[in-house]
């Protein structure tokens, strides 16, 4: 084996290691050998005699494995990780981040390396608040199961504050509360990765946010964090670890489940702060059924709820109930546009329509209120990006628990879509008698396949492991100076692995994922004259590459902040606009896809135009496009309900399958869940840019901004054209056009 290098061409090419077994089924020496076959299917000759002498390291500890299979270098078995985890292209990246590596030790001298494993030891993170260990705090730790009431309460003592904010997990539940203080006469902004609405009072004293959003350096009375659990989440933890250990509240409420109790516990006597824990009990009873549906999809009822755990299930179920009820379907999952599932949400709660039935993922875990009598789950394993894993006690349970919500018929009807019932607690609160559940709010469970109803019987009768550490990422200084020790050269992405990798932390803390920080920052390392604050930025960002569309978009904005300009949403034409010229596509699930991921590549231009906002300067343009794309996603959806129920109504299944294809697509791996559902919308790790005082947001304040009477057929071309029909809108720079909130 000789040393080689990359090329366009030889990464197209298909790999020779096509038949056999799966990768990890492979024997070591078996797994060794494939891996040889592919480094030989893409070398080329490198007179780089650095490259060279790291191949022919490789290509020793590649022989040496094969010969002694029990000592295996750690070169080889990052490679066989990489390559069992995903195949040619990770085997190709694993490879590069090793080169760095070994350019690094060969370059760095001992006292290069002693420093940087100092800038890497973050096993304090509690020290990286000083204001806020200079305060005594008191933490309440509200626990419970879902519909306990545990939010409401916190809530309660949030109104009672001068100064107080909220932050949730999802822009839904934010903009929730956001609506709730302001009906109350208590004014309040809404802060979230790719909106801000600020209240027009002078004395505006409350905030509602994502929690990726908490300002650290702000002082209030009381602060409120919800889903405390998500601290241990692998990918977004790291907002709920800097919430709590940074927020400058008097008083910080944490709302969760029980199992956070141990380590919170932990972090407060670490902190020095007092904490005092109030346990709550479920308001209205779940039970598990004793018989699944064995499969009839016909035997579904009005406030049913169908669990999938794939957008094409999701979809393919959709088909199958409207065609055997003739009724609309709703359907909620993790792609379609908040905005969109709090639509579908409203039309589910809805008594008076014939939306009777939803089909959701795991979204519907948290952040919207919904009035389910009866949870039924497809199957009780998903799939995690790698392999069919069975799905988390603690998540089977929160979705379980969304049926038998605490409300009326009317509150039902009512567009409330907090986590917790508020209405129906508050007036249980006035009560002063018990209130005794009635049959009608018993919550049920079950599953659609009797196979499955073990599982879900065990997972309801279980307790799911406590969380026993907090998410963390390095701080943005530590990475700005960890970068300082590479040569411009350096891949960016390899200095994110390399400090992941160096750092030291506390057992009560762990390194969140870096998989989406890794791809954007490949994707974007062509892009000239992007500074390392840039590039943080960007790997900050909800751009989601799990969609290959996304890769073009996000490449044309690194090379407008490189260029610094063109930022005009007109002058990108990576963005799709004359999508929404055309009409929609009935029963297209590729024209579905394709309006879902302009959502998101505008969602992403917001975003990136409160931290670059003299490049993508056509904010309220953005916003109103925006708009257009959420009406011709419900457009879609509803007309495809329609259009389905119309041909079942005088027709046999296979004239369905004639106008929409077979029933039993093939199964869509790891999409509609809620990880990749909002990424909460404000951005991922490396919080480097905070709401408050980041970014120019003189534009965005709360005035309504109505849509020009123009129909989409003349407004896209014109669009398209360049040519803007309504004055200044496009750049973003009049102080009078803003952000409605009916958008």
């Amino acid at each position: 084996m000789t040393g080689f290098k990359l090329s366009g061409s030889q990464q197209r090419q298909p790999s020779l290691f096509v038949a056999g077994p799966p990768r990890d089924q492979l024997s070591p020496k078996a797994l060794t050998a494939a891996i040889a076959k592919e480094l030989d299917n893409f070398q080329e000759h490198v007179e780089d005699p650095e490259y060279r002498d790291f191949m022919q390291d490789v290509d020793s500890a590649l022989n040496e494995s094969l010969k002694r299979s029990h000592k295996v270098a750690p070169i080889v078995d990052s490679l066989r990780h990489s390559f069992i985890e995903q195949g040619p292209p990770g085997l190709r990246t694993q490879l590069k981040y090793a080169y760095h590596g070994y350019l690094a030790n060969r370059r760095f001298s001992r006292t290069n390396l002693q420093d940087q494993a100092r800038v890497a030891d973050i096993r304090y993170p509690v020290e990286l608040y000083p204001k806020t260990r200079q305060m005594q705090r008191m933490i309440h730790l509200h626990v419970g199961p879902t519909n306990s009431g545990k939010t409401y309460h916190a809530l309660k003592r949030l109104e009672q504050a001068q100064v107080g904010l909220y932050a949730g997990p999802l822009r839904l539940l934010a903009h929730e509360v956001y609506m709730r203080l302001n009906a109350r006469g208590k004014p309040c902004n809404l802060i979230t990765g790719d909106e801000r609405q600020f209240a027009e009072a002078d004395d505006v004293s409350m905030s509602s946010c994502t929690v990726e959003m908490v300002p650290v350096n702000t002082d209030f009375d009381v602060a409120v964090v919800d889903e405390i659990q998500m601290i241990g989440h692998e990918e977004r933890g790291w907002a709920w670890t800097q919430a709590v250990l940074g927020l400058k509240a008097k008083e910080l409420h944490l709302c969760g489940e029980e199992r956070t109790v141990p380590l919170i516990k932990e972090l407060a006597a670490a902190m020095g702060d007092d904490l005092q824990i109030h346990h709550y009990q479920r308001l209205s009873p779940l039970k598990t059924m004793s018989a699944s549906l064995k499969g009839d999809l016909g035997s579904l009822r009005k406030g049913d709820c169908v669990v999938a755990f794939s957008k094409v299930q999701i979809h393919k179920i959709k088909r199958e109930v409207e065609i055997k009820t003739k009724k609309p379907v709703a359907v909620v999952y993790g792609s379609l546009p908040p905005e969109i599932r709090a639509q579908q949400a409203q039309l589910f709660n809805d008594p008076n329509n014939d939306y009777d039935i939803l089909v959701a993922s795991d979204a519907i875990g948290m952040g919207l209120n919904l009035s389910i009598k009866r949870i039924i789950f497809t199957t009780t394993m998903k799939f995690n990006g790698r392999s069919e894993v069975p799905v988390g006690i603690a998540q089977m349970k929160q979705i379980a628990g969304r049926a038998g919500r605490y409300r009326t018929a009317a509150q039902a009807a009512a567009p409330d879509i907090i986590g917790e019932d508020l209405t129906g607690l508050e007036a249980r609160s006035r009560s002063s008698s018990p209130v005794v559940p009635s049959a009608k709010s018993l919550g049920l469970v079950t599953t659609l396949h009797r196979y499955d109803l073990h599982s879900l019987r065990n997972a309801m009768e279980n307790q799911a492991d406590p969380i026993m550490s907090a998410g963390l990422f390095p701080p943005v200084d530590v990475l700005v100076r960890f970068a300082a020790y590479f040569p411009p050269s350096t891949p960016f992405s390899y200095i994110l692995l390399r400090l992941h990798n160096k750092s030291i932390l506390h057992p009560r803390f762990h390194l969140c994922s870096l998989r989406d920080h890794l791809q954007i920052a490949d994707t974007i390392e062509p892009v000239k004259n992007l500074t390392i604050s840039d590039r943080i930025i960007f790997c900050a960002s909800p751009a989601s590459l799990k969609d290959d569309a996304q890769r073009p978009v996000l490449r044309a904005f690194a090379e407008c902040v490189g260029n610094r300009k063109g930022g005009g949403i007109l002058d990108i034409r990576a963005l799709n606009l004359e999508l929404l010229n055309q009409q929609v596509i009935v029963g297209s699930k590729d024209y579905l896809q394709k309006l879902e991921s302009l959502h998101k590549s505008l969602i992403l231009y917001l975003w990136l135009s409160y931290r670059f906002a003299g490049i993508f300067s056509s904010q309220a343009l953005a916003f109103y496009v925006k708009s257009l794309v959420e009406g011709k996603i419900q457009q879609t959806l509803t007309q495809a309900s329609t259009t389905i129920r119309h041909v079942a109504s005088g027709s046999s299944l296979r004239n369905v399958q004639k106008h929409f294809g077979p029933m039993n697509p093939p199964l869509a791996k790891g999409d509609g869940d809620l990880d990749d559902a909002e990424q909460s919308l404000s951005g991922r790790h490396l919080p480097c840019h905070n709401v408050f005082g980041n970014g120019d947001t003189s534009t965005v304040k709360h005035v309504t901004l109505r849509k020009p009477s123009i129909g989409l057929d003349v407004v896209i071309p014109r669009l398209i054209s360049h040519q803007q029909p309504w004055g200044d809108l496009g750049r973003g720079r009049d102080t009078s056009l803003h952000r409605s909130a009916s958008f």
